[in-house]
């Protein structure tokens, strides 16, 4: 199903848009929209299928070390073998272009007890052709082949649309249709979308669906969002924390769904709603560095308008029952502790008083909150990675423990805060941990996953016969 560049320029702009091009829509309704694994189990053996694998992983010596996302596309793929589809599998590993793919092929080799061989230069871009030898190793390929195209993002057109504007892409359609149009051509024209994680604006997740005749969610992918991913929404407690403030955004479209009643808060987004609930209380403090303008380059800076939104926030929030706890002490750099911060200091971590209140107010939570409640954790509080910034996300984890015993379903974002579990804890003091923390806070939060609303738009394509 080829697509022009008239088609491609109104196909970006809207991935572009996010939100704005469906404000009306939720996670739910993308995901009633785009058709399941089994959907695709009247295809013949032989059948292309190309699968946005979650390659971006580094394999340890042995099966279980640091393969954790590769085993998630093990049934999709095991799926595919047993009907004789010849599987192509695409995607990064990490952001640099000369990374490559041949430890993930190997492992998964040993995964799927089956020979995986890697495609190195598959793409002239140039020209933007995929190579007539890729064309010709995939015609050739057994029923029931697997093969790995390698690293994506060697490639330009991979990350095009990381900083392009509306503006730019009617001067990008063209070469954007043109890769869409090959991948369907000589790669395949059926697309499963089997990597939870690759939640940025690749083309292998937004542009590629495209030009497919039928598209799926990998049965992983499907399984969690279908089963924890909704369960989150379902949310009582959250416990925010890190250091992006824009993760301020999909705080507030969390509070707006109304199950929320309680927030814990850290990191940049806590200095925020501690600025909006001081000067709303009359009590005003000082952020620190975080608030200085000769600041505003830096990562942890929050901004005037940030504050503004979340005193509307807090006031809306209140308005509503719902609690906000945030810290009341911070370890600065040097390792000391201070109740207030000066205006030439920095958090970097809670301090104990702030443990301690966080514990008494999950303690009262628990008190109030029959046994089902739902509770998501995202993020760390503060620079765990160095020993002298720790202390207070290695004593929170403890709580999501508390919280699990008391019958409480605890769900982690994922990212930072699967990391600080897997360090402080153990996976069965959680309900679930998410392997892609920027993803769930996507799909939760306040913008469309970019891959949900390509697969979206490409469903809702008339269905041609494969």
């Amino acid at each position: 199903m080829a697509i022009s560049s008239e088609q491609m320029t109104q196909w970006c702009q809207t991935m572009l848009a996010g939100r704005a091009a469906a404000p009306e829509l939720e996670l739910v309704d993308y995901l009633e929209a785009i058709p399941r694994l089994d959907s695709l189990a009247d295809l013949p053996s032989g059948t292309r299928v190309v699968i946005r694998g979650d390659v971006d992983a580094k394999p340890g010596a042995q099966i279980g070390e640091g393969d954790i996302r590769l085993r998630s596309m093990v049934d999709t793929l095991s799926y595919g073998r047993e009907r004789g589809w010849k599987q192509i599998v695409f995607g990064h590993i990490g952001r640099k272009p000369e990374g490559t793919l041949d430890k993930v092929a190997t492992r998964l080799g040993e995964l799927l007890e089956c020979e995986v061989s890697l495609i190195t230069d598959w793409l002239d871009e140039e020209t933007m052709t995929i190579s007539a030898a890729t064309a010709a190793q995939i015609e050739s390929a057994d029923p029931g082949a697997v093969i790995v195209l390698d690293n994506t993002r060697r490639y330009d057109i991979e990350r095009v649309l990381w900083k392009a504007s509306a503006e730019d892409i009617p001067q990008l359609a063209e070469k954007l249709a043109k890769f869409a149009n090959e991948f369907a051509e000589k790669i395949a024209n059926v697309y499963i979308h089997e990597a939870l994680s690759a939640g940025s604006m690749d083309a292998s997740s937004t542009i590629v669906p495209a030009a497919m005749e039928r598209v799926a969610l990998g049965q992983y992918e499907a399984s969690e969002f279908d089963g924890p991913m909704r369960k989150c929404l379902e949310t009582q407690l959250v416990v925010f924390s890190g250091l992006k403030i824009d993760k301020l955004d999909d705080l507030e479209v969390m509070i707006n769904r109304g199950t929320i009643r309680h927030v814990f808060a850290a990191g940049s987004l806590a200095m925020a709603l501690k600025k909006a609930i001081g000067e709303i209380d009359g009590k005003p403090c000082c952020l620190g560095l975080a608030e200085d303008p000769s600041h505003a380059d830096k990562p942890y800076y929050i901004p005037a308008e940030r504050i503004e939104q979340a005193k509307q926030m807090v006031a809306n929030g209140r308005e509503k029952g719902i609690e906000f706890v945030v810290p009341i002490d911070s370890v600065i750099e040097d390792g000391s502790v201070v109740d207030q911060l000066a205006p030439d200091q920095q958090q970097f971590d809670i301090g104990p008083k702030s443990s301690e209140l966080f514990e008494e107010r999950v303690g009262a939570f628990l008190a109030t909150n029959p046994k089902g409640a739902v509770a998501f954790h995202n993020g760390v509080f503060g620079m765990f990675e160095d020993p002298r910034f720790e202390a207070g996300t290695k004593r929170f984890i403890s709580q999501l423990k508390r919280m699990t015993e008391a019958g409480v379903e605890v769900f982690v974002g994922g990212g930072e805060g699967g990391k600080a579990l897997e360090r402080y804890g153990q996976p069965d003091w959680v309900t679930h941990v998410f392997t892609a923390g920027g993803t769930v806070l996507n799909a939760l939060g306040g913008e469309p996953v970019p891959y949900l609303a390509a697969l979206r738009a490409a469903a809702q394509r008339p269905v041609a016969q494969v």
